[in-house]
């Protein structure tokens, strides 16, 4: 379906559906979404297979389960949250009723990557009927059998004036840009994203913005090495590396690089194998422009002096790029000033922490950061010191899967935030409803006469004190 015509027939429905699209029917919606997509499992384990090369397991553990995850969360807990609540305003709300009323903002565009196409379609799906919005989502052109599962799944649960889905490329997105969404949640890059708030500035589209960022891993002198070594490596690694909260680049005590790098290497053929296993069932890059960048970004660090520690050999045809370590990369090669999104790790050597910190604090908000540590005081001081979406002790990517706490970045990492909660309350306008049962604001009113005035002024002082 066209993105403007689709978009005409949600908005028509807004009325009813305010009135309709109650809790009971959301959970019941989001009821049905959970069973068809059980039923079309092989459907979307098969288009995944096609579109990124992802193996039935981790597509099963990074698409599949976080959907169903978070539809289970969020049908359990969706009257908790539609539920007005009371709130209290002291002196100056004596003898006011206030309520805060949870609306469904109206319709709703979800502009979807092509990393993990099913997932990032799905969750923010799950988010907006949660909260009673109308929705249109558009897929990534990038995973082509991907799309066109999710549109058959959203043509058999949904109809067109509660769920639409149209599908193509960049002028689809441009032209679904142009209609007076209510509220626009994309995921992609911080370039596009730029592009998408200027677009909602003409719209005054309220906007959930789930960009990239320089997620680092920090190693410490503390920190278990082959734990951490695994821990990083399954992070990187999955998806071929494109995962915008995979550690991006790894800091190392400079005295423990080397013990590291070993667990590293192994950890990598351990996970990932090694031969044809790991040509065979590693994932594949998503297209030759990414191919070409990753290849290019490496060579140009290794002439400028990094080390190739591991990987390095892959098969444009194929799109085959295999996991690949970087040593003595430094802040002034292009590696290590962008992200990567690919399956290259860069190690960068560090002697103080403080200063490292100090070193991140000033560069762009990551989406997320992730500490090795067996020290207690060290993630305090950097929890406290170093800005990010999220902060991940002793893991990766685990925050990601958590239904209870937001997801989100800051700054160029992005702004808002999804999942549970959180995903409902950007799609959710959040109403005060304010009843007047006796407040004495008419003894405040005009006209300012003396004992007006000292009323205002007794009022000024017990608020002061």
């Amino acid at each position: 379906m066209e993105p403007v015509g689709a978009y005409q027939i949600l908005a028509q429905a807004t009325p009813d559906r305010r009135i309709a699209f109650d809790g009971a029917s959301r959970r019941s919606a989001l009821g049905a979404l959970a069973h068809e997509i059980s039923q079309r499992e092989s459907d979307i384990l098969s288009a995944l297979a096609v579109d990124l090369n992802k193996s039935e397991s981790e597509a099963r553990l990074t698409e599949l389960l976080p959907v169903l995850a978070e539809i289970r969360h969020v049908r359990k807990n969706l009257s908790r949250w539609m539920a007005p609540k009371r709130v209290r305003g002291g002196l100056l709300g004596f003898g006011l009723r206030a309520r805060i009323r949870p609306e469904p903002k109206g319709v709703a565009l979800i502009l979807a990557p092509w990393n993990y196409p099913f997932a990032l379609v799905m969750q923010p799906l799950v988010s907006a009927l949660a909260a009673g919005c109308g929705v249109l989502v558009k897929p990534s052109e990038h995973a082509p059998a991907t799309a066109q599962v999710i549109s058959q799944i959203i043509d058999a649960v949904f109809g067109p004036d509660l769920v639409a889905c149209t599908t193509g490329g960049p002028e689809v997105a441009q032209a679904a840009l142009r209609a007076p969404f209510n509220h626009i949640f994309f995921t992609g890059s911080t370039r596009i994203g730029r592009e998408v708030l200027r677009a909602a500035s003409d719209t005054m589209a309220s906007v959930t913005l789930e960009l990239g960022g320089r997620s680092p891993a920090i190693i410490t002198s503390g920190a278990d090495l082959r734990a951490a070594a695994r821990h990083i490596a399954w992070g990187k690694f999955m998806n071929a590396g494109q995962t915008c909260i995979a550690p991006d680049h790894v800091y190392v005590p400079r005295d423990l690089q080397a013990r590291f790098l070993a667990h590293l290497r192994h950890e990598i053929t351990s996970l990932y194998g090694e031969g044809d296993r790991l040509r065979t069932e590693f994932g594949r890059i998503v297209t030759p422009a990414q191919f070409d960048r990753l290849r290019d970004l490496t060579l140009e660090a290794m002439e400028q002096g990094a080390e190739l520690a591991h990987g390095g050999e892959g098969d444009a045809a194929r799109l085959y790029f295999p996991p690949t370590v970087l040593t003595h990369v430094t802040d002034a090669m292009q590696i290590a000033q962008e992200e990567v999104f690919g399956p290259v790790l860069p190690l960068m050597c560090y002697d103080d922490p403080a200063d490292l910190r100090a070193r991140l604090a000033q560069v762009p908000t990551p989406l997320a950061l992730y500490l090795f540590t067996g020290r207690q005081a060290e993630v305090v001081a950097f929890q406290d010191q170093v800005p990010a979406g999220a902060m991940v002790v002793n893991a990766t990517m685990v925050h990601a899967s958590h239904p209870a706490v937001p997801f989100g970045g800051i700054g160029a990492s992005g702004q808002g935030a999804a999942h549970g909660e959180y995903g409902f309350r950007e799609f959710s306008h959040f109403k005060p409803v304010v009843e007047n049962r006796f407040a004495p604001i008419r003894y405040l009113m005009p006209p300012y006469d003396g004992r007006t005035r000292r009323r205002i002024k007794r009022l000024m002082r017990h608020l002061r004190a």
